[in-house]
């Protein structure tokens, strides 16, 4: 068979993106007809950069969910003959496979546009729940540093400074170098990090059904015994059922974003809380005798949303170059995973004779971190409309 042409290409990469189409057109039709009920959310699609924004995020988020349906190749196989094969060569003996490779093969004959794809899914099965997470730890002791004051601010302060005083990249390559991969030092960290969100639900729930037992106790109850199975699956990876675990070197990449995240948050949420106590709706709550926690959680909080909702974009952004660069240096998930940087590590030695299996994943990643990053400054626009 004669190779494609670009037109063909792009026509059949498209073809084979149809998934993606139909849940953008849904998404975005559901969206904008109900956007007057939706809150900041329906507010993102009165700006044209944050649509934008949003619709590349989504892009690859649906990319990432039909992967398995998208690709035409196994990310991971090899076929002969097509080593550094240019975009649109045709299988020569194709059988049931796909008979072209629509971007081309890299270096190990492997298909790079399926490559691409499977690499949306590795980051985004890490840097959204990465950032969540942080974001959980960064509230939890925040909110006390920024209400409380005292020695408690100062302590937490301390720490979080001492932590930010490292340059991030080199905490980053110190926390998943290989030698401390094979020592306590992970899983210990696992234990303490992973065990911030339980507690962060547990109070959330408990301060606000305080005065209601029969409620709070069955969502406390239902959140520990939920906690407790994921935090035994993703700490020491002895769930029975198998639906949470984490491999040693995913454990350590996912350790060490979120502890290099989870500071800058602290202080976000920190000043945040500092002005925001002032308020006269603070003052109202103590009036009321409410708790200290019900009045962090649930009139400090809710009214920190925007500039939270706007840093946990660009968290997401920042953690997928993070993300990128550790795969770059040869750190990331695992060797033979098809992650963006290590795919543009493993293109680079060939750039200028063969720059499709590194400008593939490169503008991959470039796309998604600038999606985040529109997507942060629609919704920071409209936030400043409350």
């Amino acid at each position: 068979m004669e190779p494609l042409g670009w037109l063909e290409i792009i026509a059949r990469i498209a073809q084979q993106l149809l998934p993606v189409w139909i849940a953008l057109v849904i998404t975005f039709a559901l969206s904008i007809r109900l956007k007057r009920r939706l809150g900041l959310y329906g507010k993102l699609f009165d700006s044209n950069v944050g649509m934008i924004g949003f619709a590349i995020v989504m892009f690859w988020l649906f990319a990432a969910f039909f992967a398995d349906w998208i690709v035409t190749h196994d990310p991971l196989g090899q076929v002969s003959g097509l080593r550094n094969a240019s975009p649109g060569e045709a299988l020569r003996s194709p059988g049931d496979m796909y008979p072209y490779y629509l971007l081309g093969g890299d270096s190990l004959a492997r298909d790079v546009f399926s490559r691409a794809i499977m690499g949306a899914r590795e980051v985004l099965r890490i840097a959204p729940f990465a950032a969540m997470i942080s974001f959980m730890i960064g509230i939890s002791l925040g909110l006390p540093a920024g209400y409380f004051t005292g020695k408690l601010d100062t302590g937490l302060t301390f720490l979080a400074n001492l932590v930010l005083a490292f340059p991030v990249i080199l905490l980053f390559f110190l926390l998943v170098a290989p030698e401390i991969q094979n020592t306590l030092i992970p899983k210990v960290m696992a234990g303490i990090l992973f065990i911030a969100p339980i507690l962060f639900v547990t109070v959330l729930l408990n301060s606000r059904f305080f005065t209601q037992p029969a409620k709070r106790n069955l969502y406390v109850s239902v959140v520990l015994l939920f906690g407790a199975w994921a935090y035994i699956g993703l700490v020491f990876n002895a769930d029975p059922v198998g639906i949470w675990g984490m491999s040693p070197n995913l454990l350590n990449v996912f350790v060490a974003v979120v502890f290099v995240n989870s500071p800058t948050v602290f202080r976000i949420v920190r000043g945040i809380t500092l002005d925001i106590k002032t308020r006269d709706y603070v003052a109202a709550a103590q009036t009321r005798g409410e708790g200290a926690w019900y009045i962090m959680l649930w009139e400090i909080l809710p009214n920190a949303r925007g500039p939270l909702i706007v840093d946990f974009c660009l968290r997401i952004g920042y953690t997928t170059i993070l993300l990128g660069t550790l795969g770059f240096f040869g750190l990331g998930v695992s060797p033979e995973s098809p992650d963006w940087g290590s795919t543009i590590n493993a293109g680079r030695r060939l750039l200028s004779v063969y720059p499709t299996p590194a400008l593939v994943p490169a503008l991959s990643l470039m796309s998604l971190v600038l999606g985040l990053n529109l997507l942060a400054d629609g919704l920071r626009e409209e936030s400043l409309k409350d």
